[in-house]
């Protein structure tokens, strides 16, 4: 099912199968998408493997690179800004940082038999809403839904990394580091540069990733440019060089330490094992 709304707003609610998998790739910019595992998957997802559970629940932007291993039944809600921009309506939904834009992870939900209660009941209506006759109301009533959506999904989330033990600050200092990561990765690798763009000390941010038993706040830096280097790496024609630069990296060479020291391998290595069929593991690593 396909809404589209009178100013290029758009809306897909579909349930996936063998049949229509290939609508996984044809994600188009400013596309974000929720996908609902509903029999065990595989998918790969920037180069790393990905073997999903039923009742897990993904959320992509337009950035991840998707490769369909097997998907035998899953449900795909998949909106653009013009239909609901995350951005504008952060404080109403707080899902930016961590459902999306948050750096380098791809969230995973894992749901529990009262969430997928919920979440049965929402998707539910969407798909009644979506059928009924067009008028002048269900373009709201769709945001609405949606709405109520992202906020469940930012609940389930939040609970499943520990988030909920931080107070409001706390959690929303968590959330706009994660997405100025996203947003200056490429320019900025220092955890000072940040602190400085948050008014805040790297001490005091070290101190909060280490309350929550996260990644440090450096590890977060680093794992996001080497999820670029894989995806420029595996999915552009550019040079090592240009790569290198691009992630802000003027020598080569201190391009390809940062990345054997990080990951194991080169960049020209991991370019060739790509090229000979191999792929990272489920780790993340290349290998």
């Amino acid at each position: 099912m396909i809404f589209n709304g009178p100013s290029s707003e758009k809306l897909v609610l579909e349930r996936i199968s063998p049949a229509n998998c290939q609508l996984l790739k044809q994600q188009l910019p400013s596309e974000l998408t929720l996908l609902w595992i509903k029999a065990a998957s595989k998918i790969i997802v920037d180069g790393r493997g990905l073997e999903l559970s039923p009742d897990q629940l993904i959320c992509m932007t337009e950035f991840h690179r998707l490769e369909v291993d097997s998907v035998p039944d899953a449900l795909m809600i998949r909106f653009n800004r013009a239909f609901f921009c995350i951005l504008d309506h952060d404080s109403a939904v707080g899902c930016k940082g961590i459902l999306f834009f948050g750096s380098s992870q791809l969230p995973i939900l894992n749901l529990s038999e009262t969430d997928i209660a919920k979440l049965e009941a929402l998707t539910g209506v969407f798909a009644m809403e979506m059928n009924e006759e067009s008028d002048p109301l269900q373009l709201e009533m769709l945001q609405m839904l949606l709405k109520r959506l992202l906020i469940l999904c930012t609940r389930i989330f939040k609970a499943q990394e520990k988030l909920e033990s931080l107070d409001p600050m706390q959690t929303d200092l968590v959330r706009d580091y994660n997405y100025l990561v996203e947003v200056h990765f490429r320019q900025k690798h220092t955890v000072a540069a940040y602190a400085d763009l948050l008014a805040k000390s790297p001490k005091t941010l070290s101190n909060l990733f280490s309350k929550l038993g996260e990644k440090s706040p450096l590890t977060f830096i680093q794992d996001r440019i080497m999820l670029e280097a894989r995806r420029l790496i595996g999915y552009s024609d550019k040079s090592i060089k240009e790569i290198g630069y691009e992630l802000g990296y003027e020598d080569i060479q201190a391009f390809s330490r940062f990345s054997k020291k990080n990951e194991g391998l080169s960049p020209s290595e991991f370019k060739e094992n790509l090229r000979m069929g191999k792929i990272a593991n489920s780790s993340g690593k290349w290998a």
